[in-house]
């Protein structure tokens, strides 16, 4: 399976990884935890294999991974890998309903780290 527009992928990949990335380093060079940044990667796996999974059983006509499971993977901090997967693996990219939830949980990631990178946490505080 070939990627479509692979450079451009790559590089909004890059941008939206940066501000968790750079904000888990930043908490984990303060001292506070390496948890954010741990957890990025871990789940990330977790997520790329539960989609090249149901991406399987769809192939096959078996029992699918349920989306609310995939969508939780994903806020748990794996959309990284699920965006990977779903661009190697052709999965869950039509439908819109889903890409739509997909795309709301990346934005509250990267509002989270992007609060915490530039306002110190306070715009979230408030609410």
């Amino acid at each position: 399976m070939s990627i479509q527009y692979p450079r451009l992928k790559a590089a909004i990949f890059v941008l939206l990884c940066a501000a968790p990335l750079l904000g888990s380093v930043l908490v984990w060079h303060r001292g506070e935890t390496l948890i954010p940044l741990v957890a990025y990667g871990v789940v990330s796996i977790i997520a790329f294999f539960l989609y090249w999974s149901d991406k399987r059983k769809a192939q096959t006509d078996r029992w699918r991974t349920p989306e609310n499971i995939l969508h939780a993977v994903e806020l748990a901090g794996g959309w990284p890998g699920a965006l990977i997967a779903q661009q190697v693996f052709r999965h869950k990219t039509r439908k819109v309903s889903y890409q739509v939830l997909f795309w709301v949980i990346v934005l509250l990631h990267e509002v989270f780290w992007l609060d915490q990178l530039f306002l110190g946490g306070t715009l979230l505080s408030v609410l």
